[in-house]
């Protein structure tokens, strides 16, 4: 697959090869889902808690007697039948993560690229450099290349100007090529590679 490269001051960059087995692939609907799922339950906080009737401080004594009262049957006021008793079967802190292998992940990584790519969703710039870090100068050349929702991932490094001034910019995502992953391509409109992006991504897959 050949794509133009593009450069955010308007000019035209060449052209360059995307490999098939990155970029080429039949989107599967069925591994980018469970690669969302993972990583969305992955990053849950899991800190939700109730108090259950072993957490409510009130005494063990029983309310009343056993038989006679004409009423039902209770031995302590900290369950969850009475207000301010514990809540049966809350939630607890815990991990809301589960496994994937490692495999399906990395598949799913290709199968997000091809999607872009095969959707018309894929951009190849030169290089993610602003002049001057200024946020309304890449304002100016995001809405030169129609990039109102976006996702611009360079290389190893973010170049410190860019990232700052992108910062600002709404529905725009900057990540170096180590943090590139399914959730953020699938849920911006475009996907922006540099030439560095690229050559890792091929790198990382050969």
């Amino acid at each position: 697959m050949k794509l133009d490269v593009h450069t955010f001051e308007g000019a035209a960059g060449g052209s360059i090869d995307l490999p098939d087995a990155v970029f080429g692939l039949e989107p599967r609907a069925d591994i980018l889902a469970r690669m969302v799922r993972w990583q969305l339950a992955k990053r849950q906080a899991g800190t939700h808690q109730t108090k259950g009737r072993a957490d409510i401080w009130r005494t063990g004594k029983k309310l009343y007697k056993q038989k006679g009262t004409g009423g039902a049957r209770h031995g302590s006021a900290r369950v969850p039948q009475f207000r301010g008793g514990g809540r049966a079967m809350g939630p607890v802190v815990r991990s809301h993560a589960h496994d994937l292998p490692k495999k399906v992940r990395a598949l799913a990584l290709r199968h997000a690229l091809s999607s872009k790519a095969r959707e018309g969703g894929l951009l190849v710039f030169d290089r993610a450099i602003v002049e001057g870090g200024k946020t309304k100068a890449l304002v100016a050349a995001f809405e030169r290349h129609g990039l109102a929702n976006a996702l611009i991932v360079d290389g190893a490094a973010l170049d410190a100007g860019f990232a700052r001034a992108a910062r600002n910019v709404p529905n725009v995502d900057v990540l170096p090529v180590a943090g590139i992953n399914v959730y953020d391509i699938l849920r911006r409109g475009k996907l922006v590679l540099t030439r560095a992006a690229v050559e890792a991504l091929e790198a990382r897959f050969k």
